[in-house]
């Protein structure tokens, strides 16, 4: 077991920057410490920022059956240099993820990750039996609209309600509110309800006034970042599902962030090619992995976001939300999955330098100051300043889907 010390660290504790070093064992934090300690390897921070590992909830990472637009290799080296550690995988691939076998085989295939990674098990209106049986998944993920791939959900809904502990929602319009009434109607104190890629004003209006302990807001970058004006510059470039939205919408995002009613940020990474993106009828989506870290250390930048909020949305909060053991903190005994930033680095997003395959970005052009420079998974560095070494992640782990202290009644009351 190896251990190695990294010095000259700045953390965020209880929403203060503070200065502490760290002492790795092997892939654990040991101690985290103001003292300086002997180790088999040493790290300099330089008085950067270091944050827990980023967690990104919501990947499309396309394999199996599209690995022309990404793959466990090409996404992982991706997000690793984005500053992101642990990855979700959405269910959307070819084949879904809807069976037993099909989440098997992705499980052989994510081995290939420099990331640590986990994946969300997709619904069908007549897949319940997989749904009961299948085992250390993220959640069970409902399209209750159409996206890519064909997993639109409009039957038996109750009973996918009835049987799954956390249910993630693709849900927009009329959706949101009936993923709340199922919720509710099928709801125990085991249940999660999250809402992927919130978009809209409305939905967050519905969503705050039924909001329980077990109720969850995700958003996304390009949600926060771009609006339905900027579709004139970027064409098919700038197509996905969710839509873009008005400057109202997106001004209403940012009010949730800082009033503390978004849970998390997840890049929705969802690449297709250049080719793809420019057809007469252009896919939806768009990649997210490399640059989420950037956009948002340049909010914090900006003022726009505290440390502290940035280190809950992705770090400790989907940590917590999907039960996921022993991450998304900065504490003795949790997993060194970690990211060194430099806040003060300035730079332009540049499409020549993108690891995935996809080699384009919406954000192509935009300056943004705060970057990440190393990223560490299982105490091994797997980025570093422009660096790739290609250390193999591990499945998360999920701790049991317990009650939470809230009681019953208070998640049943009418709005």
């Amino acid at each position: 077991m190896i251990s190695k010390f990294i010095k000259n660290c700045r953390i965020v504790e209880n929403g203060k920057i503070v200065e502490k070093n760290m002492l790795l064992e092997g892939d654990k934090i040991a101690l985290v410490t103001d003292e300086r300690i002997t180790a088999e390897e040493i790290i300099d921070a330089k008085g950067n920022l270091v944050i827990p590992g980023v967690i990104d909830c919501h990947v499309h990472f396309r394999e199996p059956g599209l690995t022309h637009k990404e793959d466990f290799v090409s996404g992982s080296y991706a997000a690793a240099k984005g500053g992101i550690t642990t990855i979700l995988d959405m269910p959307n691939t070819v084949p879904p993820t809807v069976t037993l076998e099909a989440l098997d085989e992705k499980r052989n295939l994510a081995k290939k990750s420099i990331v640590n990674y986990g994946f969300h098990f997709g619904a069908t209106a007549s897949n319940i039996e997989a749904i009961k049986k299948a085992e250390n998944i993220a959640s069970v993920k409902v399209f209750m609209n159409e996206t890519t791939g064909s997993l639109k959900v409009d039957e038996n809904l109750d009973a996918i309600f009835r049987e799954a502990k956390t249910i993630s929602v693709h849900a927009e319009g009329e959706a949101v509110q009936k993923a709340v009434d199922l919720f509710k109607k099928h709801f125990d104190k085991s249940k999660t309800l999250y809402f992927c890629h919130v978009s809209t004003a409305e939905a967050l209006k519905i969503i705050k006034r039924n909001k329980t302990a077990h109720m969850y807001i995700e958003v996304t970058p390009h949600h926060l970042f771009l609006a339905a004006d900027d579709l004139v510059k970027l064409k098919g470039y700038g197509m996905m599902k969710p839509s873009l939205k008005t400057k109202e919408d997106q001004d209403a995002l940012w009010d949730a962030i800082s009033k503390g009613l978004v849970d998390t940020i997840a890049t929705d990474h969802a690449p297709h090619t250049k080719e793809e993106k420019e057809q007469e009828n252009p896919l939806s989506g768009v990649p997210g992995v490399e640059t989420m870290l950037p956009l948002l250390l340049d909010a914090v930048n900006k003022n726009r976001i505290t440390p502290q909020q940035l280190t809950d949305l992705i770090s400790k909060n989907p940590a917590k939300i999907f039960k996921i053991k022993n991450k998304g903190m900065i504490a003795e005994g949790y997993d060194a999955d970690l990211t060194i930033v430099d806040m003060n680095m300035q730079k332009e997003v540049q499409t020549d330098e993108l690891l995935s395959k996809c080699k384009w970005s919406p954000f192509e052009g935009k300056v943004l100051k705060g970057w990440p420079v190393t990223t560490i998974v299982n105490g091994n560095i797997v980025y570093d300043h422009g660096s790739i070494f290609d250390i193999k992640g591990k499945e998360v782990k999920y701790f049991k889907r317990i009650a939470e202290k809230e009681d019953e009644q208070d998640v049943l009351k009418n709005p």
